[in-house]
């Protein structure tokens, strides 16, 4: 179903947002939105919202499976507004977001659902969980202009670090809250402004009355922004992104300064949970 607006869904599409989980993909551009889309669908997502500029073109398969909101995603702070007002139309759900070219990974994705995952969470009194994006990349810039190459991705194995979020009326530490960072805006930080750099987002999280996504990808209820409830920790995920690599070769301001992204510390992509929990990018807490 095709959608001229956000607004003319949610007058007449909520019937998508009667039972979670409900994926937001929000496409800057045409690379690998059919693998993103399938992607998510086969992590058993019961809906994908696929808000799109008017000018992208989608392939009919694509058109069939999806809810398609036609939607200006370049405009500054479009996705912010487009999940807040979402929020705001869903009862009780899941929703998840993420931009194309990004890949939701969780412990034992393959085996188990992300309903199935999220109802664990959702026991643990969990109403928010963090994800890591981690930042993937072809290993040949010469062969792949754009850095995204699904059979030869690539991602740093080290690297990675947290400091303490501060906040509050008195810039004290927050509880269970760290600000996250690694991966290419760590390493190419010169081209990415600070507000940027952070790795950390509350990709899952529970609609309820008032909740609203802020524009640093944390939400007004503080509790959602925390990585582990107060009694022990909790499942973290992963949204594994060609994104960044992406926006460096093809921004005129830094594809010249940067010829290659793998370096040392690059380990190839298997495309498997496990690697991600063996190198510490996410962890099952107590589901196993």
């Amino acid at each position: 179903m095709r959608y001229a607006s956000l607004d003319e869904f949610l007058k007449t599409g909520t019937a998508a947002l009667a039972k979670g989980p409900v994926a937001m993909v929000f496409c800057e551009d045409l690379v690998e939105i059919e693998s993103t889309v399938r992607h998510h669908l086969d992590a058993g997502f019961v809906e994908v919202l696929l808000f799109a500029p008017p000018t992208i073109e989608l392939s009919r398969l694509i058109e069939e499976e999806v809810q398609r909101i036609d939607h200006d995603i370049v405009v500054a702070g479009a996705l912010q507004a487009a999940v807040n007002r979402v929020i705001a139309a869903a009862g009780d759900i899941w929703l998840y977001y993420c931009y194309n070219a990004e890949y939701l990974y969780y412990p034992f994705c393959e085996t188990r659902s992300v309903a199935e995952m999220l109802a664990f969470h959702a026991e643990e009194r969990r109403g928010a969980m963090l994800t890591y994006v981690i930042d993937l990349y072809a290993s040949d810039l010469s062969k792949n202009p754009n850095a995204v190459n699904l059979r030869d991705a690539w991602l740093d194995r080290t690297g990675y670090y947290a400091l303490a979020r501060k906040g509050g009326p008195h810039d004290h530490p927050m509880d269970r809250q760290l600000d996250f960072f690694g991966g290419l805006r760590w390493r190419f930080d010169e081209h990415i402004p600070p507000e940027k750099r952070k790795i950390d987002r509350v990709s899952l999280f529970r609609a309820k009355p008032g909740l609203t996504l802020r524009g640093n990808h944390t939400f007004s209820d503080e509790e959602y922004n925390t990585y582990a409830c107060p009694w022990h920790n909790n499942i973290t995920a992963t949204v594994c992104s060609f994104r960044t690599a992406k926006a460096l070769k093809m921004n005129a301001g830094s594809t010249f300064d940067i010829g290659k992204f793998k370096w040392h510390n690059s380990t190839r992509f298997d495309w498997n949970s496990m690697q991600l929990m063996k190198l510490g990018l996410m962890e099952p807490g107590q589901w196993f």
